[in-house]
C-alpha cells in the first residue's frame, strides 16, 4: 500500500478513534462509533486497513493484536465489548465479507443485504444443503444454542454446523444473539430477519447499494488508493469504478488520478 499523506492519517485517527483522547471503553461508545462510521471490523488490527473495535479500544494508530490475546488487556476488553454489543442488539454483528466479523449500523443493513444477502426464493439454489437444514430449524425454534442446534439438525460432525453457520452469516441469514459463558461457552443463534426485521425488509438495487457503500467507505478513509474498494469487498473493478465516478459527478469525491479518490470536503 502506498504511504498516505499525514493529513489523511490524522483524519482517520479522529474518525477511527485511533487517539488516546478518543479511545473507547464502553458498549455505548462502540455503538456510537459504528453509527458514525456505518460499519467497522471487530477484533482486527492495523494490518486490515479498516477501522475496528480493537484499534479503538487501544486508541492508537499502530495497534497490533498480540499472539496471546487471552492475557492482553486491550484484546480482552475489546472481546467483552463485542459480547455486550451482541446482547444489546442495537447494531448488526456477524461474520460477513471475507470471513471477517463486522459491526454494521442499522442504516447500512439494507446495503450489505442487497450485496451479500440471498432472497428466500433463491435459498435452494444458492445455499448448501446443510445451511438450508439450519435455516429450517431456526425458523421453527427462532433461537438456539450451538450444541442444541447441532443436535436438532442431526449433524454428527461439529464442523458441519460451523461451516453452515459461517455460510448463513455471510449471506445475512443468521446472527449471534447472545454469548453465554455459564455453564459453558456457547453462542445463541437467531435469524437476522428476527433480530432486525425492519432493516432486513428494505429492498434496494445492487448498484445503489454499491454506490452507498462506496460513499461510506470514502468518507471513512478520506482517500482511497487504486483498487482499494474492490480489494476490501471483492467487487469487480468496473463496479467500484462506476460507483466512484458517480461520487465524483455528485461532487462528493475528487479524482486525483487513475482509481485514486479523495473526499471532496477535505
Amino acid at each position: 500500500m502506498p504511504e498516505l499523506p499525514e493529513e489523511i492519517e490524522q483524519y482517520r485517527d479522529r474518525l477511527w478513534r485511533r487517539e488516546e483522547a478518543l479511545k473507547i471503553d464502553s458498549v455505548s461508545q462502540v455503538e456510537e462509533m459504528v453509527e458514525d462510521l456505518g460499519f467497522c471490523l471487530g477484533l482486527t488490527d492495523v494490518r486490515k486497513d479498516l477501522p475496528s473495535v480493537y484499534m479503538a479500544v487501544c486508541g492508537r494508530r499502530d495497534a497490533h493484536m498480540p499472539r496471546n490475546v487471552q492475557k492482553d488487556f486491550e484484546a480482552s476488553r475489546a472481546w467483552v465489548l463485542k459480547d455486550e454489543v451482541i446482547a444489546r442488539g442495537n447494531v448488526y454483528y456477524g461474520k460477513l465479507v471475507k470471513g471477517n466479523s463486522w459491526f454494521v449500523s442499522r442504516r447500512m443493513i439494507p446495503v450489505f443485504n442487497a450485496i451479500w444477502g440471498v432472497s428466500r426464493k433463491s435459498e435452494k439454489e444458492e445455499l448448501s444443503a446443510n445451511a438450508q437444514i439450519v435455516l429450517k430449524v431456526l425458523r421453527k425454534e427462532w433461537e438456539m444454542a450451538t450444541a442444541d442446534l447441532r443436535s436438532e439438525c442431526g449433524f454428527e460432525n461439529k464442523a458441519d454446523l460451523t461451516k453452515a453457520i459461517d455460510e448463513l452469516q455471510k449471506r445475512m441469514k443468521v446472527v449471534p444473539q447472545e454469548v453465554l459463558y455459564v455453564p459453558k461457552f456457547t453462542y445463541i443463534w437467531t435469524l437476522a430477519e428476527a433480530r432486525f426485521p425492519e432493516e432486513m425488509a428494505v429492498k434496494i438495487p445492487r448498484d445503489e447499494a454499491v454506490l452507498e457503500l462506496a460513499r461510506v467507505f470514502l468518507r471513512m478513509h478520506g482517500l482511497t488508493p487504486l483498487g482499494d474498494l474492490s480489494r476490501k469487498f471483492g467487487f469487480y473493478r468496473w463496479e467500484s469504478g462506476r460507483a466512484n465516478h458517480q461520487l465524483v459527478d455528485e461532487g462528493f469525491a475528487e479524482r486525483l488520478g487513475t482509481g485514486v479518490y479523495k473526499l471532496a470536503s477535505l
